[in-house]
């Protein structure tokens, strides 16, 4: 009998998982190079981006929505920046409900689509090193723990935390619960700014932009230490367990 041999390889998805995020990049710098005048003035004149949004007339908030999904899929883009627009344009109450629905949305997307492609779509965002220590953690006993701490602290960056999710063996529900509760403070914080910027209260934006921006600053600063305690910590179970094992056997 001739021998069997493994079945090949989907080619279509391999190419598919290799290309669909530079692709989906390179389209985003295409439109910001056709646009960019425009962008600028909206990113940079507040009443401009005020009226560019109005513009959409009942269909504003779902464009909003969409630019936040888009931030988090395109997660190179700043978050605060969609965020505190959020509150300028619609409020605390509208831009919190619209950032975390767009944000949501994001995630999920992100979330599938690197479940769906696997890991040579993650192999075509992140280094190699680290993306083997983030899906060491993914992979860990305390993953949900630690992906809800990744997104809680401040100056760690969250949105590229989507697509390595996607490759461990949490559900998208409790995905999603984590990723917005954790990312919750931050979000409030960009639109209250937001907010207090549009009533033009510049003395509480500015203290709550400084007290933002102390904290964004602490979590750079100390984010190889915050790193490693997250990577020590996501693999605490199996050891201590491993341990206690060794000290009943003594005994």
């Amino acid at each position: 009998m001739p021998e069997e041999r493994p079945p090949a390889p989907r080619t279509a998805h391999r190419v598919a998982a290799l290309a669909a995020y530079p692709l989906l990049f390179a389209a985003m710098v295409v439109v910001i190079l056709l646009y960019r005048e425009q962008i600028w003035t909206i990113a940079t004149r507040p009443e401009e981006l005020r009226q560019w949004v109005a513009g959409y007339g009942a269909t504003a908030p779902l464009a909003f929505v969409a630019v936040q999904a888009l931030q988090i899929i395109i997660f190179v883009i700043p978050g605060e920046v969609p965020q505190i627009a959020g509150g300028y344009l619609f409020g605390i109450a509208g831009g919190l409900a619209l950032t975390v629905a767009g944000s949501a949305i994001g995630s999920a997307i992100a979330f599938l689509a690197s479940r769906f492609l696997g890991i040579e779509f993650l192999r075509a965002i992140l280094r190699g090193e680290q993306l083997d220590r983030l899906q060491k953690m993914a992979s860990s006993p305390r993953a949900t723990i630690t992906f809800f701490l990744f997104f809680l602290i401040p100056g760690i960056p969250k949105d590229v935390l989507c697509y390595v999710a996607g490759l461990s063996r949490m559900r998208l529900s409790m995905f999603l619960v984590i990723a917005t509760v954790g990312r919750l403070p931050g979000v409030v914080g960009s639109v209250v700014m937001g907010d207090a910027a549009a009533d033009q209260r510049w003395l509480f934006a500015g203290i709550v932009m400084a007290l933002a921006l102390a904290m964004f600053g602490a979590g750079v600063l100390f984010r190889a230490r915050l790193l490693a305690f997250l990577e020590r910590f996501a693999n605490t179970p199996a050891q201590s367990a491993q341990r206690g094992t060794n000290g009943e056997d003594a005994n």
